[in-house]
């Protein structure tokens, strides 16, 4: 006779508290909105978990134990994500008040030109969201300003939002800075730097393929003239010291990266590098931030320490500008951080009762090649996107899922890993009941219906993702 607590949990039970969290996420979207992220989505996640426990203990006879050191485990293994997601916070507060983001912000600006307002627009996009690693961000600031442009100019909403979206995507993506690059890698076990290296494959590609079409669109479209590029230009050099020589720190920081330091050293790095330049270009700024009108030693220390830890209101007399400056350094990140914690509790218990291998076991069955595991994988990643309505979530559930399958294939993590942001990172902003597709929605004030067929690089990447892995370019099966 089988030792009870042996027991494999069926499918059909193991599928219970997914079913359970998609229903509480649903009316927690339905609730909060865009706000789900600060408690709600979090609550969810617990309340899924417990009906887990529940169940493998009263029918499977699971030992608390066992589930409390699955949590344990999985919490243990995110706890560098955690300390990489506060440093990240750190280095948008303090990238910020030092100039660097208002700096290449100006520059890409000096390049908007009627004809080519779409391209430019994501490429401003793409690299003000790889220098701050949020997508949401980059659309809620230069994203709304981009979109007054774009009407003054005589574009159609649909292909202004589009273009926002696609730039703004492409470099949270690849941004060491963002969160989502951040938990894709750390749920699935693989190197962020690696992570992203590997990105490159798929993403670069479908980039192209997006500017392409911006370019192709700018030129037949309509336009007028890019006088609002200029103002929001003029304002940031009215505000800040715009200077090419801080270029040098995000310069310094790719450099280490490019030595493939540790990502906790270089993100302390960056924000070593970033403090050292606010003191020396922007002490008005320091000083503001700290309360003071003349800076002296200790209320330079608190400047700094405020921009990396704490919220920054800089004034610049322009609404849309005033919100791009505007920054929450690390405690920011809290929301992010208490998410993760909860989704590990879930994907702890689903791993420790042994629900989520049962749930493999039925891919298992399906999957027998590279095409058809990278195939399942982007399935799910829209799949948790269309029944979560969360990406975060979605992220975690995909990569938590597929990993041991993965394994059995002799399939890389990496592979897993980009295959998970290749569907569940870029596509949530294409669902209209979607968190994201929700915010961005309201941000730019154009309905997902109509900006979805245009935000080309989220439309191609899964679809990028699904031909390299036909071809089976840079794929190694380990025998």
């Amino acid at each position: 006779m089988n030792n009870p607590e042996e027991r494999t949990p069926s499918p059909w039970v193991s599928a219970l508290p997914l079913g359970v969290l998609t229903l509480l996420l649903c009316l927690v979207i339905r609730c909060f909105g865009g706000d789900a992220i600060d408690g709600g989505s979090q609550m969810a996640l617990l309340s899924a978990a417990s009906v887990c426990v529940m169940l493998s203990i009263g029918i499977y006879r699971c030992r608390w134990a066992v589930l409390e050191e699955a949590i344990v485990d999985n919490i243990r293994a995110s706890a560098s994500a955690i300390v990489i997601l506060l440093l990240i916070g750190a280095i948008a507060g303090t990238w910020m008040v030092s100039g660097v983001v208002p700096t290449m912000i100006y520059y890409g600006l000096q390049i908007l030109h009627p004809s080519f307002f779409l391209v430019a627009s994501c490429i401003i996009c793409a690299v003000v969201s790889l220098m701050t690693g949020s997508s949401w961000t980059t659309i809620a600031t230069i994203g709304v300003a981009l979109m007054g442009v774009g009407r003054a100019m005589g574009f159609p909403d649909g292909w202004v939002a589009g273009a926002i979206i696609s730039g703004a995507y492409f470099g949270d993506k690849i941004s060491l800075l963002s969160d989502t690059t951040v938990l894709a890698s750390s749920t699935v076990g693989v190197p962020v730097f690696t992570h992203i290296r590997y990105m490159l494959y798929t993403t670069v590609p479908s980039f192209l393929v997006a500017l392409a079409v911006f370019v192709a669109a700018g030129l037949m479209l309509r336009h007028d003239d890019a006088a609002h590029a200029g103002l929001y230009a003029e304002t940031l050099a009215s505000t800040f010291r715009i200077t090419p020589w801080l270029l040098l720190v995000p310069l310094a920081t790719g450099v280490l990266i490019a030595r493939r330091l540790p990502a906790l050293v270089t993100l302390f790095a960056a924000v070593v590098f970033a403090c050292a330049a606010m003191l020396l270009a922007q002490p008005e700024l320091v000083a503001e931030v700290a309360g003071v009108e003349r800076l002296e030693f200790l209320s330079a220390f608190r400047g700094v320490l405020t921009s990396c830890f704490g919220p920054t209101a800089i004034p610049t007399g322009t609404p849309e500008l005033d919100e791009l400056v505007a920054t929450r350094g690390m405690g920011g990140m809290l929301n992010t951080v208490w998410l993760i914690i909860c989704a590990m509790c879930f994907g702890g218990v689903m791993t420790g009762s042994g629900m989520l291998r049962s749930l493999t076991a039925v891919f298992l069955r399906i999957v027998r090649r590279v095409f058809s595991a990278v195939a399942s994988t982007v399935g799910a990643g829209i799949f948790f996107n269309l029944c979560t309505a969360d990406q975060y979530i979605s992220i975690i559930l995909t990569g938590r899922l597929f990993r041991d399958l993965y394994a059995e294939r002799g399939l890389e993590e990496r592979l897993l890993s980009r295959s998970v942001e290749d569907s569940a990172t870029v596509c949530s902003v294409l669902i209209p009941w979607n968190s994201c597709g929700m915010t961005q929605a309201t941000v730019l004030g154009v309905s997902t219906f109509v900006y979805m067929p245009y935000c080309i690089f989220n439309i191609v990447s899964p679809l990028m993702s699904l031909l390299v892995a036909a071809v089976g370019y840079r794929i190694v099966v380990k025998k």
